[in-house]
């Protein structure tokens, strides 16, 4: 009797340990993860509400926000920034790194954009940045880690592991002008290194790529990452299963998502678990005041870019002229020009603009000097350059759209490079197109063509719906600035030599 009770005791004693142990109260850790992506200008934007969104200073006022909060935070800028904009055609993003430096990311992925001035810029940049860089696709000509990068790290918050690891865009050869740095495939290379991390300790496993919107959600299916924090499709998006997280903000700071985890810790019986949860905030930075410290910097960036627009970059030997009697109803010297300038940049077998992205509406005697602040004039839409593969036939009815409205003038009418147009202007719309010569040769309907354009045509607009339908090989949204690739195109020749040479012959 005496040992059933001293066994029962025991029992006892074992289970109100035990009981204990359950009850014990669990540890919770929050932690904020701050996300932009592609953010290029330095200055908020008018939107069509009516309201001043995005640049740095607003970004900043988000980021100084929280961090004063208290809590833990990271701040992870998913790439694309130093190009495309105003000023990065003039300094190469020298401007953009300092604005960053002063809202310094936790975490900074390279977007394709990083590599447009080439890899001697790239790392010029990279150098005079001040925050940590996280790139495990991205290699030097050796195969060895980039100076200043890392593939990944744990980071303890208040007891939670949180494994970071990054990845540039792997489509950057392609979009950009990296050279000999090579480059793994995002998705396969992260979900080893979240793997990687897992074993290493981690208790959240972050991603923060710079990818499309199919690498996203195969990063998202994984069962590896549990949230991925990226850019590149310039869409405000979130989307949550219970299980993984993915999120990117919008672009230029319009929108900056704020992802608030709440971590739950039990230790029980020596095993340790960690839950967590997120809530999703969505930062209208509308409803943001600006920074005061970095509105003034970009207060003093903007007065530099003023005095930079002024600058001469090369004359013209031919007259040029951009009104809209010109340019909208035949070819015209400086469209001509314009088309050479993407045509040339992207290796395009042809160039297609509307003769209405060109507005000035100025006259240039030959022998005129060409400023830099003459070539934004003309291109003041923001313009990307895109870059399609559109079968001849498509290609033919792209060119039959844009002669539509003739004789009358239309923005639609293309400027053209490296086609060659005889057309009846006043044949039945739709049969007007006699004869299309590509790089000297006769069009041929069955064989593919690469053209370049810009992101208005590209998304069909102007009735261009030939080349939203087409292959893109250079997203309009995605390619860098009309006007930046005139600037540069001018400047490398020095004086301009082009006029009209029979480029479109309207009979």
């Amino acid at each position: 009797m005496i040992a059933i009770r001293h066994i029962l005791a025991v029992c006892l004693v074992a289970a109100a340990a035990w009981a204990a142990a359950e009850a014990a109260p669990a540890k919770t850790v929050k932690i904020t993860f701050v996300l932009v992506n592609d953010i290029y200008q330095m200055n908020d934007t008018l939107m069509a509400d009516g309201q001043r969104r995005g640049g740095f200073a607003r970004l900043a006022a988000v980021v100084k926000a929280e961090r004063a909060k208290g809590r833990y935070v990271v701040f992870a800028h998913a790439g694309d920034t130093i190009s495309p904009s105003l000023m990065s055609g003039i300094d190469q993003g020298a401007s953009i790194i300092k604005l960053t430096n002063m809202i310094p990311p936790d975490v900074f992925v390279p977007g394709n954009h990083e590599f447009d001035f080439g890899k001697a810029v790239f790392f010029k940049r990279m150098a005079e940045a001040k925050f940590p860089r996280y790139a495990a696709n991205l290699r030097g000509p050796d195969g060895k880690v980039l100076e200043g990068f890392k593939d990944r790290a744990i980071v303890t918050f208040g007891g939670v592991r949180v494994g970071i690891t990054g990845a540039t865009s792997d489509s950057s050869p392609q979009e950009s002008s990296p050279e000999d740095l090579k480059f793994s495939p995002t998705v396969e290379t992260v979900k080893q290194q979240a793997e990687l991390l897992r074993r290493e300790g981690a208790d959240l496993v972050v991603a923060v790529v710079h990818a499309n919107r199919k690498q996203d959600y195969a990063l998202f299916n994984s069962n590896t990452v549990d949230l991925t924090l990226s850019g590149d499709d310039h869409d405000l998006f979130i989307n949550y299963d219970g299980r993984a997280a993915m999120v990117e903000s919008s672009y230029d700071a319009h929108y900056v998502t704020a992802i608030d985890i709440t971590f739950t810790i039990n230790e029980i019986g020596g095993t340790r678990q960690v839950a967590w949860w997120p809530r999703f905030r969505v930062i209208d930075t509308a409803n943001v005041r600006p920074d005061r410290k970095v509105a003034q910097m970009v207060r003093g960036l903007d007065r530099t870019l003023v005095k930079e627009l002024d600058v001469q970059i090369g004359t013209t030997a031919v007259k040029l002229d951009s009104r809209n009697a010109t340019v909208r109803t035949g070819e015209a010297a400086i469209g001509n020009m314009i088309a050479d300038a993407i045509r040339v940049s992207t290796g395009a077998d042809a160039a297609v603009i509307n003769g209405g992205s060109i507005r000035a509406g100025k006259s240039y005697s030959a022998g005129s000097a060409i400023k830099r602040s003459d070539i934004f004039a003309e291109l003041p839409f923001g313009n990307r350059v895109g870059l399609i593969e559109i079968s001849g036939r498509n290609l033919k009815a792209a060119i039959e759209n844009g002669l539509r409205s003739l004789p009358g003038a239309a923005g639609r009418f293309p400027q053209v490079s490296g086609l060659v147009i005889e057309a009846g202007a006043r044949l039945p719309v739709g049969q007007r197109v006699l004869s299309i010569k590509v790089a000297g040769e006769p069009l041929q309907e069955a064989k593919n063509y690469k053209v370049a354009t810009n992101d208005f045509l590209a998304r069909g607009g102007d009735g261009y719906v030939m080349f939203r339908d087409a292959k893109q090989l250079i997203r309009g949204y995605d390619g860098p600035l009309v006007v930046n690739e005139v600037l540069a195109y001018v400047h490398k020749l020095g004086t301009v030599n082009t006029g009209v040479e029979g480029r479109i012959i309207l009979k």
